[in-house]
């Protein structure tokens, strides 16, 4: 193994979000102020880096920072994969910072995020408490510039956002949850340009197929495999979940052209937190796992959820 020196380039980006006090040499220390976001970043940023072809992270909780942030960040490197790659496709396309429209994107973990990058990012949430979070946090990072919160949701989403407005929309979690996911789906194709990008993350049916055998209750299982909303009972505290051919037909019913369908979460949700919190390397492990089975379609079929990126006609 050969430890290799940082390029100065990385430094510079890392140093725009770790603090003052970290390490930016090989090793890198973050200290243990690090949040469960600045893990996933700093692993998606040298992931990408053409020097690097192995990661080892080492996590020892601190009491500032709880190991389920860590695993979060592990779950979300997957879309962060492909939204970046949806981003720089539209930017180049553009040649300006992209407008994004990111539906039901609460206290804003993925606007600011994008928002860091140079774009611009309209959060439309029905929740007054999330959308006051998210200014707080465009505020704390200085994005206020670039982060705009607006209360609305997917019915009154064309009262509060223009048509053929955006190069990018996000609807992450929101299908799920929602009554009409086609007219969802149909109209955020009206906000979106021709040619922009669409990025949908929703709760696959097989996975929690499976879950609720794994845990014993075979019953709930089966109803899961034939109810038309993929719900295991009255009790399921999730209103809906889909399979990859339903996602699909909804985009395509409504204009789209799906690009690119990862499972998220196809073995993070299995692994005992205990292992990856404690065993070294296991973090990294895991992500590299995830990585290479995410647009596999045998292990797709398991994966807790789907994210597909598609292009509107």
């Amino acid at each position: 193994l050969e430890v290799v020196p940082i390029d100065e380039k990385v430094r510079q980006r890392l140093s725009e979000f770790l603090p003052a006090e970290a390490s930016l040499a090989n090793p890198i220390d973050m200290i243990a102020s690090a949040t469960g976001e600045d893990y996933g970043r700093a692993i998606e940023i040298l992931a990408n880096e053409t020097d690097v072809d192995a990661l080892i992270v080492i996590f020892v909780p601190p009491l500032v920072t709880k190991p389920e942030e860590v695993a979060s960040a592990i779950r979300t490197a997957v879309v962060w994969d492909a939204l970046l790659a949806a981003l720089e496709v539209q930017a180049a396309k553009a040649g300006r910072p992209v407008e994004v429209v990111d539906l039901g994107g609460g206290t804003g973990g993925s606007a600011v995020r994008i928002a860091q990058l140079g774009h611009r990012v309209t959060v439309v949430d029905p929740s007054p408490d999330a959308l006051a979070s998210l200014e707080r946090r465009a505020a704390e990072h200085g994005l206020r510039d670039r982060v705009r919160g607006v209360l609305g949701d997917a019915a009154g989403l064309l009262d509060v956002v223009a048509e053929s407005s955006a190069d990018l929309a996000l609807c992450h979690g929101v299908l799920e949850v929602i009554d009409d996911p086609p007219q969802a789906i149909a109209t955020l194709h009206t906000v979106l340009r021709p040619a922009a990008a669409f990025s949908v993350l929703a709760t696959q049916r097989h996975a929690a197929v499976l879950a609720r055998a794994m845990a014993g209750h075979l019953v709930d299982a089966q109803h899961l495999l034939v109810d038309p909303a993929g719900r295991w009972g009255a009790g399921d505290p999730v209103p809906r979940r889909f399979t990859e051919a339903e996602i699909v037909s909804m985009l395509e019913s409504a204009g789209f052209r799906p690009q690119t369908v990862h499972g998220i979460r196809t073995f993070t949700d299995l692994v005992p937190g205990a292992l990856v919190d404690v065993e070294p390397g296991a973090a990294e492990s895991l992500l590299a796992l995830e990585r290479a089975t995410a647009e596999r379609p045998e292990f797709r079929a398991i994966a807790t959820q789907l994210h597909v990126v598609a292009i509107r006609d």
